[in-house]
């Protein structure tokens, strides 16, 4: 039966190749990305493939996007369970430092970053600059909730402190491959608590 008369199939199986993607990029990288490997993985053709994403490029493209769901509900959804403020704003960091942990074998969104940041225009450095943003502007909603509730300083640039975060995250990312996890997390979280003692009221 084809996934056109069979759509639920079709979608389990678009989710199979997706998930097989996501194993191999996390290695290779998106650009290493093998439409033979990823057939011969989960058993298929690779025409077979090709029947559920028409493209190299749009398989990598719906990669990134499940990825980036992925890293969100992860990260942003236990986060709302806490108050706005501090407690939030800690939370997302702490939950963005367990999934550096899980992924310090690599990271599909971060190695895309790597791999498409100077390239020329195209569809797939659109993608990576779109998901970049969007991140680093919840990280801004953030930090505009902590000053709302006092305490951060008034006079707090919200895109600044994020991207501070933002950077000790990559040092994180960075040493834990190098030197190890722990000692990479005792030093992000020194950094840190001092970056947020700097814009205390």
């Amino acid at each position: 039966m084809n996934v056109a008369t069979n759509p639920s199939k079709g979608a389990a199986t678009r989710e199979l190749i997706l998930e097989h993607a996501y194993q191999l990029a996390r290695h290779d990288g998106l650009e290493g990305l093998s439409i033979g490997a990823l057939a011969l993985g989960v058993g298929m053709s690779k025409s077979g493939v090709f029947a559920h994403f028409g493209s190299r490029e749009d398989l990598q493209l719906a990669l990134l996007d499940a990825v980036s769901t992925r890293f969100i509900e992860f990260i942003k959804l236990p986060a709302l369970k806490q108050p706005r403020g501090l407690r939030r704003l800690r939370a997302m960091i702490e939950r963005w430092v367990e999934w550096g942990h899980i992924h310090q074998s690599g990271c599909v969104l971060l190695s895309a970053a790597v791999e498409y940041d100077g390239r020329a225009d195209g569809a797939l450095r659109e993608r990576v600059l779109q998901q970049q943003s969007a991140w680093r502007g919840e990280l801004a909603r953030a930090v505009s909730l902590t000053m709302q509730v006092g305490e951060l300083r008034a006079d707090t640039d919200p895109e600044q402190l994020a991207f501070e975060i933002y950077a000790l995250m990559l040092g994180l990312h960075h040493d834990a491959g190098l030197f190890g996890f722990d000692q990479a997390s005792r030093r992000t979280w020194k950094a840190l608590d001092r970056l947020f003692a700097s814009y205390q009221p």
